[in-house]
């Protein structure tokens, strides 16, 4: 249980650390996207860290 909980922490800063990254500089972080702007940055790496530090209190 201890390792699950582990990887949501360590998944969630990853998250978060991307998103500041994302915000620099967008294209960095959703260069696979067509439009890279930081309205998307935070939907996407802004909504997974939340997501997973919720869940890691959850297990």
């Amino acid at each position: 249980m201890y390792y699950v909980q582990l990887l949501f922490l360590l998944i969630s800063l990853t998250s978060f650390l991307f998103m500041i990254l994302g915000l620099i500089k967008p294209w960095m972080m959703l260069w696979w996207e067509d439009v890279q702007n930081r309205k998307k940055v935070i939907q996407l790496y802004g909504t997974t860290g939340l997501l997973f530090f919720i869940y890691l209190f959850r297990v």
